[in-house]
C-alpha cells in the first residue's frame, strides 16, 4: 500500500473525552481541538449534541463550538443522535458535518438512543437530510458493526443490508464501528469488503476500539479491504457510556506512526502528536493508552 493517502478524522474531543470521568474544561477542550490542527488533522469530531444529563462530558456543546478556531480546510463534526441534537448542531452555524449514528441491534440501540435497529436507521437517514438541507455534509456511522455488548454475535448480512439502506440517504460516507473492540482482522477483512461493494462508490470509513489489542491490527486489515478513512483519538483515550467495557480507541499517534512507517500517508505530523499526547497526559493527570509516545522515537528524528 506504499504510497496511498488515507483520510484520517480525530476524535479525540468527542469520543476520547465522552466516557472520562473528570470533566475537561471548555478551554483544554478547545486546546485539543488547536493541538490537533496543528498536528495536521483536517477532519475532527468536535463535540456531540446529546442529553447533558447522560453524558456529562459533552454539556458544553455549544461553548465548544462558539470558540472552535477559524482555521482553512479544516473541517469540524458534531455528533448528534436526533433531530433534537441536529438543530442545535446546525444552530451553532459553527460546524461543516453532522455525523448521525445507528445501531446493528436492538439491545445496545436501545441502550444507546432509546429506540431500535431500524429507528435508529430511520433517525439516521433523517438527520443526513437534515444536514443536507442546512448546507453541511451529513455522515453516518453503524455502531456496534462488528458485535455488540448485548447480543453479542452480529449478522454481517444485517450490517451490509444497513449500508446499503443509508446509502438511499446519499451521506457522504458510511463508517463501520467496533464499539466494543471486539473484531479482529479477519472480520474486518470481509466485512469491510462487502459494505464497499454495497455501497460503492461512497466512501467507507471505520472506527475501531483497542479494547482486546487488536485495534491497529483492524485498521491495517480495513484498509488493505479498501477502506478511504479511519478515525482516531490522541492518547487511545475512548469509550461509550452505554456499552460496558468500550475502553480505548485506536491511538491517533499509534495509527500514524503504522501507517507513515508501512508508506501510507495521512497527512498528521508525528511529532506534533507525541507533544500533544503529553500536553493531555497533564490535563488528564495520568499516563494515556497510546504506546508511541511512550516509546523511544525511532527514527530518532522523529521528535527532533
Amino acid at each position: 500500500m506504499s504510497g496511498r493517502r488515507i483520510g484520517f478524522v480525530e476524535v479525540g474531543p468527542r469520543d476520547g473525552l465522552q466516557n472520562e470521568k473528570t470533566l475537561v474544561s471548555t478551554a483544554d477542550k478547545l486546546e485539543l481541538i488547536r493541538r490537533s490542527i496543528a498536528a495536521g488533522a483536517r477532519r475532527i469530531e468536535v463535540t456531540s449534541f446529546v442529553n447533558p444529563k447522560r453524558v456529562p462530558q459533552m454539556a458544553d456543546a455549544e461553548a465548544v463550538c462558539a470558540g472552535l478556531p477559524d482555521a482553512a480546510g479544516v473541517s469540524y463534526i458534531g455528533l448528534v443522535m436526533n433531530a433534537k441534537g441536529a438543530e442545535r448542531a446546525i444552530a451553532t452555524g459553527r460546524l461543516h458535518e453532522l455525523g448521525a449514528v445507528c445501531v446493528s441491534t436492538d439491545g445496545f440501540a436501545i441502550a444507546n438512543q432509546a429506540q431500535t435497529s431500524d429507528e435508529s436507521l430511520t433517525a439516521a437517514s433523517s438527520i443526513i437530510a437534515m444536514a443536507k438541507a442546512a448546507g453541511l455534509k451529513g455522515q453516518v456511522t453503524i455502531g456496534a458493526s462488528f458485535g455488540c455488548p448485548f447480543e453479542g454475535e452480529v449478522s454481517e448480512d444485517r450490517v451490509v443490508a444497513m449500508a446499503a439502506a443509508l446509502a438511499k440517504a446519499d451521506p457522504a460516507e458510511i463508517a463501520l464501528a467496533d464499539t466494543i473492540g471486539v473484531a479482529d482482522p479477519a472480520h474486518v477483512s470481509r466485512l469491510v469488503k462487502r459494505v464497499v461493494q454495497a455501497i460503492a462508490p461512497l466512501p467507507v470509513r471505520v472506527h475501531f476500539h483497542n479494547t482486546r489489542g487488536t485495534g491497529n491490527a483492524n485498521v491495517w486489515a480495513a484498509i488493505e479491504a479498501g477502506a478511504s478513512v479511519v478515525d482516531a483519538a490522541l492518547g487511545g483515550l475512548g469509550g461509550c457510556p452505554f456499552a460496558p467495557g468500550a475502553a480505548g480507541n485506536v491511538a491517533s499517534e499509534d495509527v500514524v506512526y503504522m501507517l507513515h512507517r508501512a508508506g501510507v500517508d495521512t497527512g498528521m505530523d508525528l511529532a506534533q502528536l507525541i507533544e500533544a499526547n503529553r500536553w493531555l497526559s497533564g490535563v488528564m493527570d495520568r499516563k494515556l493508552p497510546a504506546m508511541v509516545a511512550q516509546a523511544p522515537a525511532f527514527p530518532k528524528s522523529v521528535q527532533e
